[in-house]
């Protein structure tokens, strides 16, 4: 197995990992995304893309996980952050040691970008993925609180 970063040809596999994780966090039935809209926002040489993937392949470049990262420019420091948006291992690959590769190419991927931190969000019931980031020596940001509104296109809101 190894870790690289996904290429145009892996979006059709990329894609049935992201329904994976889609089913796995519970939002499958609003689940939007298109092979044309990856294609678009990540793999278009026309523009910079939105955001960075990196896939774990086996010599059959069948995949089997994946890691999504995107960047925030900078913050108080003026240093970029790396949020970790997506990260995903098939099932029946789980405990093999493909979710450790993958997140160290994350790790790398923050490192060589000269990142002051590397963000994520885990399930509050995932007891697993808690497990699996505290062995990096991740951590729950006691400091803030993740809030949401959604924001309606159209509608009047206050």
């Amino acid at each position: 197995m190894i870790v690289r970063p996904a290429f145009v040809h892996d979006i059709p596999q990329l894609l049935r990992l992201m329904h994976g994780l889609a089913e796995f966090e519970g939002y499958r039935d609003r689940f939007a995304v298109t092979e044309a809209d990856l294609l678009e926002r990540g793999f278009n040489r026309e523009r910079d893309p939105q955001f960075h993937v990196f896939v774990a392949a086996d010599a059959n470049e069948n995949l089997c996980g994946y890691a999504l990262t995107y960047f925030i420019p900078f913050t108080f420091d003026l240093r970029p952050t790396l949020v970790l948006k997506e990260f995903f291992v098939a099932a029946d690959q789980r405990g093999e040691g493909v979710g450790h590769k993958l997140f160290r190419a994350v790790l790398d991927h923050g490192r060589q970008a000269g990142v002051r931190l590397l963000r994520w969000q885990v399930l509050p019931s995932n007891e697993g993925a808690k497990r699996f980031y505290a062995s990096f020596g991740g951590t729950i940001d006691a400091d803030w609180d993740n809030w949401v509104l959604p924001i309606e296109t159209g509608s009047n809101q206050q």
